[in-house]
Formats: structure tokens, C-alpha cells, sequence
């Protein structure tokens, strides 16, 4: 089965809104699997917007478009404080992974109040900050962090995490622009349940099929590894 790197398989998707504790309105989408219950919830956390990150960032769109009918997750990607696409904008401005603790805990609320099951924080990039900054005091069942660049997150906000009880996995490119692969492994040995999957050849910013491909894997083999593995996607990859 090809699947060419546009392409948006069968899923039930609903546009969302989150409302935070002060008082914003967040916009989104969820996505569900079409014809079977999921098997667990993605809450997608996105790049950062003052650098043109949002829903859309492509890992995430991606993430949306293919898992739901790939490996029966729902998935839900909103739109940080500030972030705007093609949805919508959402309300208040950037507040540089502090007040987003506010939208983070809006979405696990509206994941909780939905009833979607088994929720895994899933971060790229600044949405690794607000993950590693705010995550921890939400019950989830596992980290899942993308091109972590551990600049806004303090060392006593990662050592939190030692001793947490649930999968904890650090997806390091080999070429990444704020810390490679040697770099991690020295801040992450603060917290020892913490896994580092080293991608030979990665990027910051995944771009191409072959790395998009690779990120969504890493995610259904922690998720839910009986889907894999994956069918073989192939076709030209727009940017981020």
C-alpha cells in the first residue's frame, strides 16, 4: 500500500475548541479513527509560533492526517496561545512556555471530558518545553518529545520527571540545531527512565518523507506497536 505524502486517510475529524483557566479561546481539531474505538490519544504539542509553528507544522498535520486510520489513535492538535493556520486563531499571546501551561491543561481537559483514552503528550520542538515544563503534574501515559531543544526548560524541570512511572522517550536528531544526540544523552541522564532514540542522519525540522515516516513510527512504537509495521509511504514532502 503506497501512501504519497499529502494524502489525509479516512478519520472522523471535528473542529475543537479549548478554553483555558484565563480565559482564552483555543482553536483545534480531533481526529478519530472512523470505523473502530481508538486505542489511545495523541495530545499533539506544536513548534514554536514565534517561528512560525502551529497546528500545521507538518509532523503534527501528518500525525492527524495518517494514525487515526494507520494505527487507530485519535489524535488532537490545537493551536497554542498567539499560533494561527488555516482553522483559526487562537487568543492571548505568546507567553514563551509559561502561560501555554494554561493550554496544555485546557487540553487534557477537554481529552479527559471527551473520555478519549490513554493520553500521551507528543512535543516537537517548543511543545517539548511546555511538555517537559507543565506535563508533569497531568495524568498521562507517557512523554513522547520530538527534537527537544531543552533552552526554556530548567534542569530542576527536567530532573521532575526521574522516578515518573510511564514511558518517557526523546526522539534526538543526529544533525539537530539546538542538541544533538551526545548533548542529550548528558541532559536526559537526569532522568533515568528517560529513552533516547538517536536518528542517524535527522533533522531539527524532519523535513522529507523518509524522516516524516521515521518520526511517525517512533511514535506508534511506543504508542501502540501492534500497528506497525507501517505501510510504506512514498511522494514529494512539502516543507514544514
Amino acid at each position: 500500500m503506497e501512501i504519497r505524502g499529502g494524502v489525509e486517510l479516512p478519520a472522523t475529524r471535528t473542529d475543537i475548541e479549548l478554553h483555558t483557566e484565563d480565559g482564552l479561546t483555543l482553536v483545534g481539531e480531533l481526529a478519530v479513527p472512523k470505523d473502530r474505538a481508538p486505542v489511545a490519544t495523541l495530545l499533539t504539542l506544536h513548534p514554536l509560533p514565534t517561528a512560525g509553528g502551529f497546528m500545521d507544522s507538518h509532523i503534527i498535520r501528518k500525525a492527524a492526517a495518517r494514525l487515526p486510520a494507520l494505527a487507530h489513535l485519535a489524535v488532537l492538535r490545537f493551536n497554542f496561545r498567539s499560533a494561527s493556520s488555516p482553522r483559526g486563531r487562537s487568543e492571548g499571546e505568546f507567553g514563551d512556555g509559561e502561560t501555554e501551561q494554561f493550554d496544555l491543561a485546557a487540553a487534557v481537559a477537554f481529552v479527559a471530558a471527551q473520555g478519549l483514552p490513554t493520553p500521551w503528550l507528543v512535543g516537537w520542538s517548543f511543545g517539548t518545553e511546555v511538555a517537559l515544563k507543565h506535563g508533569r503534574q497531568h495524568e498521562v501515559a507517557g512523554l513522547i518529545l520530538l527534537s527537544p531543544p531543552l533552552r526554556r526548560t530548567s534542569d530542576d524541570e527536567l530532573a521532575r520527571w526521574a522516578g515518573t512511572p510511564h514511558p518517557f522517550v526523546a526522539v534526538v536528531p543526529e544533525f539537530d540545531d539546538f542538541l544533538r544526540p551526545a548533548e542529550a544523552r548528558e541532559k536526559f541522564a537526569a532522568v533515568p527512565e528517560a529513552t533516547l532514540v538517536e536518528v542517524e542522519g535527522g533533522k531539527h525540522l524532519w523535513v522529507g518523507e523518509s524522516q516524516t515516516r521515521r518520526v511517525l513510527d517512533e511514535i506508534v512504537r511506543v504508542v501502540n506497536p501492534d500497528a506497525l509495521p507501517s505501510p510504506r509511504c512514498g511522494g514529494p514532502e512539502p516543507g514544514p
